[in-house]
Order: structure tokens, then C-alpha cells, then sequence
């Protein structure tokens, strides 16, 4: 089992978006609360931001592959993490995790993470209001919150395009406080 087997775990999932930087402020948030994090990145996640600032935040090796060895040793992380966390929170979920996660998919370290995890799922979209507001991806969303999949945003304001509308991540307080609340709940 992974170290760190505190009672407040939680898995931070970074996603491939411009607002991936949040996932720094949820981390450091968490952290001063007292929770004991993991960071998962997608590969597109780390086009934004650096795997080194998000290990030095969180305390941890990050996961960023689907075959990185857990502490087991059986090259199995990401069954040990989704074992291990209380908690998951994807950050600046993109609308390509989203429909991944809609439909079961298990490519890359994040969605394996987790469809083997039972523990609750807060998830944080940004993107851009078009592909907020697309058919598929209100589909997606819906099919996700009918399986108890608790999103937070998001909301109006100004997005990496330089235009405003519905689109932006929701504000890292809020994204923490439903992440806490569900830990509560866990």
C-alpha cells in the first residue's frame, strides 16, 4: 500500500487545460488543511505545467504513467492509488477526460486511477465555452453526475482564448471546499 496512509487522502488529478497552473493553489490548500495528497498528470496536463513544481508541492512522486511501479512492485500504481485515496479531484478537467471518463475509458494514468477507485470524484472543467456548451460534452457531464460524480463549474468569466463566457474553472476555494465536504462524506 502506498506510504502516507493518513486519515484525510486525497489524489489530485491534473488535466490538460491552461488552468492545469490551479492545480497548484488546490495542492497547497489541501496540504495546509491536512490532507495527505498523490497527484496524477495526464500527458497533455504536463504541456502546462511542470511535473517538478507539482512534486514539490504535494511532498510526492507524481503518476503520470499507467505502468509506474507502485510500492508493491507489481507495476501496478495506479490500482494502489485508486486502493489509497479517499478522495479524487481532477483540476482544470478537460472535455477529452471528461468524454473519456463518460465512457470507461482506461488509457492513461488518470482514468485508469480512476475507474479503479470507488472513493468519490470532484471534477473542476475548464475549457472554452463552445466546447463547454457542446452537445457531447453536456451529455458527458450528465452521464458522469447520474453516477455520482460531484462538478464543480464551471463558471463565467474571462478564458484562455481572451474571451468571456461559461468555460472557466470555478475558483480553487470552492473546487477545495467540495473536495473537503466529499472527504466528510467519504
Amino acid at each position: 500500500m502506498i506510504a502516507g496512509g493518513g486519515e484525510r487522502r486525497i489524489a489530485v488529478h491534473v488535466c490538460g487545460s491552461v488552468a492545469a497552473y490551479k492545480a497548484c493553489e488546490v495542492i497547497t490548500t489541501l496540504r495546509k488543511a491536512g490532507c495527505e495528497l498523490r497527484v496524477v498528470m495526464t500527458v497533455n496536463a504536463q504541456r502546462f505545467i511542470g511535473a517538478t513544481s507539482l512534486q514539490a508541492l504535494s511532498g510526492h512522486p507524481l503518476l503520470t504513467d499507467v505502468w509506474q511501479e507502485g510500492t508493491e512492485g507489481h507495476g501496478m500504481g495506479h490500482i494502489e492509488l485508486g486502493a489509497w485515496a479517499q478522495v479524487h479531484v481532477a483540476v482544470a478537467a478537460s472535455a477529452n477526460l471528461i468524454a473519456r471518463l463518460a465512457h470507461g475509458f482506461a488509457d492513461d494514468a488518470v482514468t485508469t486511477v480512476l475507474l479503479a477507485s470507488r472513493a468519490p470524484l470532484v471534477l473542476a472543467p475548464a475549457m472554452e465555452t463552445a466546447m463547454w456548451e457542446h452537445p457531447a460534452t453536456r451529455a458527458n457531464v450528465d452521464a458522469l453526475r447520474a453516477r455520482g460524480v460531484h462538478v464543480v463549474g464551471p463558471v463565467i468569466g474571462r478564458l484562455a482564448s481572451g474571451a468571456t463566457g461559461e468555460g472557466r474553472m470555478a475558483d480553487v476555494s470552492a473546487v477545495v471546499e467540495e473536495t473537503l465536504a466529499r472527504l466528510g462524506a467519504a
